[in-house]
């Protein structure tokens, strides 16, 4: 017996120093998120999951009835390492039935998380237990798999991220970033999930410009940031200032001389995408869908087109009766846009372009967000603006300049 003892606890510590060794990563920074907390359980890494109907702000002056885990959407990212086994106890507070899948993760058969198919119904109020064995590393997701359309509609998704058990290069920061759309009447408080193609809001992490927090690194640091879909859309993903290598995606990494430099990413439906660069540039850099739509907020399709059509007078007859009523876009939308930010309109709805920026206001909104690359990081580095070198801010030109 004593025997048996020492093995087991030279076997536990063995373990337990390949697991630090193993932990030499550096952990995911969720903006406008967080990491889900664990505990060890007889050798098993334990995460506890409520899904549940959350109240969530899309941006300062818009919030939403959602269905999210703990108490967001997305969810809490689960973070683990290659070959840890782990248990995820699931909790149904919704008033209907459902189930988890983990997406891309190799597993069990009946681990699987299809509702009626792999494993009976996670009914309202009880908690089902998930347990498996990490196999491969990578960028992974979860998701409802009960009710699809009405469950991931309306926000029940999360990241699943997998550290290699054995590091071969240095990351300096790691973010993730979900990117999704949804429908929102104006002036409700509920996301549509039966609206297919629609869409009027798009967001990073389910915030919307102004709302999304920046990606704040030093100048030097080697950058890592994981996009991951679950909706209905493609969105391709353009970052200002920089080239960078898609490295992986939910299949696993890609070999280095399979990897090339690109600009914008592409994420479709069920898909995750890694891409790393040196954030060589200091500055203020965009970050945003690429559709042109989609850096918007409160997006209408059905507007008719009012460009170069003359209005005037058109304000003041139609104010009489409706005093919030301004013409569309009579000289393109940007006017109207930045009108917007000091009109009331309905309850619960943002304006397109939500916020000013250094030089007057930023002509973007929704999936948009900034990358803040500073010789030196510190507490204000979040919100603080880029100071530009002399002379190098684009200006006007006078006319003598341009006749030169």
């Amino acid at each position: 017996m004593k025997h048996l003892a020492l093995v087991t606890l030279l076997g536990f510590f063995l373990y337990t120093s390949l697991s630090v060794q193993a932990q030499h990563y550096t952990p995911v920074t969720v903006p406008n998120g967080h990491t889900l907390e664990w505990r060890w359980v007889k050798g098993v890494k334990e995460f506890h999951l409520t899904v549940e109907e959350i109240e969530h702000e899309f941006a300062p002056g818009m919030k939403a009835k959602c269905w999210g885990y703990n108490g967001s959407t997305p969810g809490p990212v689960i973070e683990a390492i290659e070959g840890d086994r782990i248990r995820i106890l699931v909790t149904n507070k919704l008033k209907e039935p459902t189930a988890v899948h983990w997406h891309g993760i190799l597993l069990p058969n009946g681990m699987d998380g299809v509702e009626g198919l792999t494993q009976k119904a996670i009914q309202p109020g009880e908690t089902f237990s998930y347990e498996f064995t990490l196999k491969q590393h990578g960028t992974f997701m979860y998701h409802s798999h009960g009710d699809d359309m009405v469950q991931i509609g309306l926000g029940a998704k999360g990241f699943f991220i997998v550290h290699p058990k054995v590091q071969t290069k240095k990351i300096d920061k790691d973010f993730a970033i979900f990117v999704d759309e949804w429908y929102v009447t104006p002036g409700t408080f509920r996301p549509d999930p039966n609206k297919m193609t629609d869409f009027n809001i798009f967001t990073f992490n389910s915030k919307v410009f102004p709302g999304t927090d920046p990606l704040v690194v030093k100048t030097g640091d080697k950058v890592r940031i994981r996009f991951a879909d679950a909706g209905q859309e493609s969105h391709p993903i353009h970052l200002h200032g920089y080239n960078f290598k898609i490295v992986a995606t939910d299949g696993g990494d890609i070999p280095v001389s399979a990897q090339w430099p690109e600009t914008t990413v592409v994420i479709f439906p069920g898909q995750t995408r890694d891409i790393e660069f040196i954030a060589n540039a200091p500055g203020d850099w965009p970050l945003h869908c690429h559709r042109r739509h989609h850096p918007m907020n409160a997006m209408g399709h059905d507007n008719p087109n009012m460009i170069g059509v003359s209005q005037e007078g058109l304000d003041e007859k139609i104010q009489k009766l409706a005093p919030d009523y301004m013409a569309m876009g009579e000289n393109g939308m940007a006017d109207m846009a930045e009108m917007s930010q000091h009109m009331t309109g309905p309850d619960n709805t943002l304006p397109m372009m939500g916020a000013d920026g250094p030089f007057g206001q930023i002509g973007m909104g929704g999936m948009f967000t900034l990358l803040k690359v500073r010789d030196s990081v510190d507490a204000s580095s979040k919100t603080s603006w880029y100071h530009h070198p002399k002379g190098t801010v684009a200006s006007p030109v006078s006319d003598h300049e341009s006749s030169l």
